[in-house]
């Protein structure tokens, strides 16, 4: 159909990306003062039950897709896979970190700080969760992985859902002020997503992606950094997301190709 060409599924998902951020948070931001604590935990929730909606509308009146194929799992290797991708994803934004500082791009913020944010880790964690983790996975990850998997090949698909996840950062908010900065800062988007589509085409499921872009955000609240040279740190933050997908791929035995052939082949309900 139109609606699955790459190109036209690609823009659908972008569209919807937009849709299911300024959407499902649009209850919170009529009904409630942005001082209300309840705020932003109704402005999360609402995003994720606007992207199960909207992803599910996409599948079913526009694709003609099944919703099996997005990847949402209900096997005991769900929870595992997610508490896996969570290590996954803080450990690349540590090891960036630590390499920041060591370079001298970078210093840590003070224990002081840090240590008073620490007791509202669960709470921060539950926050990127819903609010950008489970509903971008769904989405990029999810629908659109499982959807340029019947046109394009593994390598293109991996290569498509990072570069086009990632180029959409160009208009997030970011420590990043110059134009050079802005670019780098979709680089490391691109490698976020790199590695999210890498624990996609792992497993066949979209758990562990979903724990690795939570361990994003995860990783920078427990060993938060100040930036000296933003730029740079931004490319040590590309390359680690990048090693990390890449190993995320290695295959204990055998071929990576055959390990991509079949990550993006739509296995719902196995894992590799």
């Amino acid at each position: 159909m139109k609606d699955t060409h790459p190109v036209w599924a690609v823009l659908i998902a972008v569209a919807a990306m937009f849709a299911q951020v300024y959407g499902g948070a649009l209850p919170a931001m009529l009904l409630l003062d942005p001082g209300d604590a309840l705020y932003r935990p109704v402005g999360v929730v609402g995003i994720t039950l606007a992207s199960l909606g909207i992803v599910y509308l996409i599948r079913r009146f526009l694709g003609r897709q099944s919703w099996r194929g997005v990847g949402l799992t209900r096997t005991w290797r769900a929870v595992p896979h997610l508490l896996a991708g969570v290590l996954a994803g803080a450990a690349a934004v540590i090891a960036s970190s630590a390499l920041s500082v060591a370079l001298g791009v970078a210093t840590w913020v003070p224990w002081d700080v840090v240590r008073v944010q620490l007791p509202y880790l669960p709470l921060y964690a539950v926050i990127a969760l819903l609010g950008q983790a489970f509903p971008e996975e769904l989405l990029w990850r999810g629908h659109l992985f499982d959807t340029l998997s019947d046109r394009l090949s593994p390598r293109a698909v991996l290569i498509v859902v990072s570069v086009c996840f990632g180029a959409l950062h160009i208009i997030s908010q970011s420590a990043a002020d110059t134009p050079a900065e802005r670019l780098l800062y979709v680089l490391q988007a691109i490698g976020l997503g790199f590695a999210c589509a890498a624990a996609r085409a792992r497993t066949g499921a979209v758990w562990m992606a979903v724990g690795v872009h939570t361990g994003f955000h995860v990783g920078n609240i427990v060993l938060p950094t100040q930036d000296i040279q933003y730029g740079v740190q931004l490319v040590i933050l590309a390359g680690t997301l990048t090693v990390t997908g890449l190993l995320i791929l290695a295959r204990r035995r055998g071929g990576h190709a055959e390990l991509l052939e079949r990550g993006s082949g739509g296995l719902v309900g196995e894992s590799s």
